[in-house]
């Protein structure tokens, strides 16, 4: 269940946590060093993410080792200058059918590069079934959508415009729509020439706008660059919590926080008028029945509601539901999911975590660190 590690690191951690005893809810919030379970931590975790105490992982977990966001290539002056028009064409309604939704109506740099609903509205008011991501680590993240449906940002940049309950474009719409647009025609041409635009090229212009976008600057950005001196001890706790007890580290690692997998939680309403099927909409495989992308968890504190369905207002609902194994997907007395779809398969990962008010509470500082 744990990463190996090298004797001289396992002699050091067990020390440490012998002298600590039971850390977990009994930090103080501030990090005065009074608190002697809290100092401990302090020491287990002086060093760099590769010398912190090893993920409580389970069967099929992959553990990558927190860290900063990689650095990209450096995007070439003709990259730039694409990511420039789809900057403009981010914010720009003549996408959408009706002419009054942009791609920026659903995921505001104000909301978190979300929409701050439960799940989104687009065409004539219809609701969407899912809750709208956030994009702010959309250029490290692959394949895309809550289902995985996408390969590339240029593929996904073409799904909400052509969707019915989206912005409900077709492709001639939109490529009439741009070429009658001067600046699109002008800043295209110079870039080589084009006399035509084509929706690949309004794709390609989101996409490299896309890959610009960061993660606002976070205390976790200072714990990458300045240690854990900058954690009060209830967040260093919650921490500790989330790479051990609460087994969070199994399914949320890496530079962001994300396993890029697919986990069914329980909550997708199988046989039931909610139900959505995941994953198993894209692969048909029975497998993935009720399997969506885990997050990323970097700007959490900025992306409310979540899961797929916006299900939960607060990262509070979220811990709740960890703390409890999960949810449970049920059939109804009713006809089972749709077309005789197999039941999901609880993910193996999530088990009744039994932690206490305030490691809960714990874990909620920590996650609003990100």
């Amino acid at each position: 269940m744990f990463r190996s590690l090298n004797l001289p690191r396992l002699v050091m951690t067990l020390a440490i946590l012998v002298i600590a005893g039971s850390v977990a809810g009994r930090a103080q919030q501030a990090g005065d060093g009074g608190n002697p379970q809290a100092g401990a931590l302090r020491a287990l975790y002086a060093g760099a993410p590769d010398t912190w105490p090893c993920p409580r992982l389970g069967e099929g977990a992959r553990f990558t080792e927190f860290g900063p966001l990689p650095r990209l290539p450096e995007p070439t002056p003709r990259e730039k200058a694409l990511a420039d028009i789809g900057k403009r064409m981010f914010d720009d309604p003549a996408l959408s059918r009706s002419g009054q939704i942009a791609c920026a109506s659903c995921h505001s740099p104000e909301l978190g590069m979300g929409d701050g609903l439960r799940t989104a509205f687009g065409h004539d008011r219809q609701r969407g079934r899912r809750n709208a991501q956030s994009l702010y680590t959309a250029a490290w993240m692959a394949p895309l959508f809550w289902d995985g449906r996408a390969a590339t940002l240029e593929e996904q940049a073409l799904g909400p415009m052509l969707d019915a309950r989206e912005m409900a474009g077709t492709v001639r719409l939109i490529e009439v729509r741009i070429n009658k647009d001067k600046g699109y025609r002008t800043a295209f041409r110079a870039l080589g020439g084009h006399r035509r635009l084509t929706l690949q090229d309004a794709a390609a212009a989101l996409a490299a706008f896309e890959r610009t976008l960061r993660p606002p600057r976070s205390r976790w950005s200072r714990v990458m660059e300045r240690g854990v001196a900058v954690l009060t001890d209830q967040e260093l706790e919650g921490l500790h919590l989330f790479r051990t007890k609460a087994g969070c580290a199994a399914c949320h690692s890496g530079p962001t926080l994300s396993d890029g997998k697919f986990h069914n939680l329980g909550i997708s309403f199988y046989g039931r008028p909610r139900e959505d099927l995941g994953r198993y909409e894209v692969t048909g495989d029975p497998v993935d029945v009720g399997r969506f992308r885990t997050a990323s968890l970097l700007g959490t504190n900025r992306t409310a509601p979540y899961m797929h369905n916006g299900l939960f207002p607060t990262l509070e609902d979220v811990v709740s539901l960890y703390n409890a194994g999960g949810g449970r997907d049920r059939r109804s007395d009713q006809a089972g999911g749709k077309n005789d779809v197999p039941a999901p398969i609880h993910d193996p990962l999530l088990t009744p975590l039994k932690l206490t008010r305030e490691e809960r509470n714990a874990l909620v500082a920590f996650l609003k660190v990100l």
